[in-house]
């Protein structure tokens, strides 16, 4: 159904994220407060300052307007203080905050702003570190009107995290809008043949993304499977990293790391075989893009991707 069926004319939303890059929970607030903005709604956008601007570009290209924060300290009464003026001077109606940091200060400037407030869960366990984040969470979590994760597992981890019950915490799970087939002209682009197989990984270039575990695999592969190529789309801390590694391994002329791409519609297009060898997650976007593009997927078995794979009859 078109978002025009969905009229929310005159209301004002507010959105909080602590990052601005292209990842996952960046990703569903863009589509979500564009979505909001056809339908008719007011939305403003709370991104930090200094981060990459990847967010605000596509926020500001739907109409959404950009407010820039800086968070100079984990604690900040004075932050907080700051987020309610700005929710009384743009008179927000509904205050929607994204992981933790967010969630807990938004929470509190809603609160004294009185109005409503949901907080959203995509999958980072950064509050479970410390035992003051957890009760942190918690208490955002009391001070909000509806508290979302975006998997089942999720919602459970989160439930035993913080003691609470099970029903404090709803399940939306993620979505992604659905785009025709792209054309691709990648494999060309990497000088690939038509014998030549190419894997496919989608994701940001840090830890918990697991590509290390996808190139250790691709150096046992090849042995056998002498025509396979890795093609991760995706920026991060571990570029130059995973650069070594390949070349450690043997495997650099085999490795392609295409950093950020705008067209992963046309890159999943080019693959043979989409890969998420993730170590944790709620339910992610590049998982449900390459079901779309139609890709055989292999996957690890991690938060809602099990789910979503049917548990082995649409992936392995």
């Amino acid at each position: 159904m078109p978002h025009s069926a969905y009229r929310v004319g005159g209301v004002r939303i507010a959105h909080l994220i602590e990052t601005d890059g292209p990842g996952g929970a960046e990703r569903v607030l863009a589509h979500l407060a564009g979505a909001l903005q056809q339908a008719g709604a007011w939305n403003v956008a709370f991104v930090p300052a200094d981060g990459e601007g990847w967010l605000a570009r596509e926020l500001e290209a739907s109409g959404v307007a950009i407010e820039r924060f800086r968070l100079r300290r984990p604690l900040s009464p004075s932050f907080a203080h700051g987020l309610e003026t700005a929710f009384r001077r743009h008179r927000v109606d509904l205050a929607h905050s994204h992981e933790f940091t967010m969630a807990f200060y938004g929470a509190w400037a809603s609160r004294r702003a009185r109005i409503p407030h949901v907080m959203t869960m995509h999958g980072s366990r950064y509050y479970a570190g410390r035992l003051r984040r957890r009760l942190a969470l918690r208490a955002a979590i009391a001070l909000s009107g509806r508290t979302v994760a975006v998997s089942e597992p999720l919602a459970r981890q989160i439930s035993r995290d913080l003691w609470l019950r099970p029903s404090r915490i709803a399940v939306i799970p993620n979505g992604v809008p659905y785009a025709p087939p792209e054309k691709t002209t990648l494999r060309a682009e990497l000088r690939l043949g038509s014998a030549d197989r190419l894997l496919v990984s989608v994701g940001n270039l840090y830890p918990v993304k697991g590509h290390r575990h996808l190139i250790e695999a691709l150096s046992r592969l090849l042995p056998r499977h002498p025509r396979l190529h890795l093609a991760i789309a995706g920026r991060g801390e571990l570029a130059d990293a995973l650069s070594v590694q390949a070349r450690e391994t043997g495997v650099a002329d085999r490795v392609h790391l295409l950093g950020l791409r705008a067209d992963i519609g046309a890159v999943l297009a080019a693959a043979d075989v989409f890969a998420l060898p993730s170590l944790s997650e709620g339910l992610p976007l590049a998982l449900l893009e390459a079901m779309f593009a139609g890709c055989p997927i292999v996957a690890t078995d991690v938060g809602e991707v099990g789910v979503a794979l049917a548990h082995g009859a649409a992936g392995l």
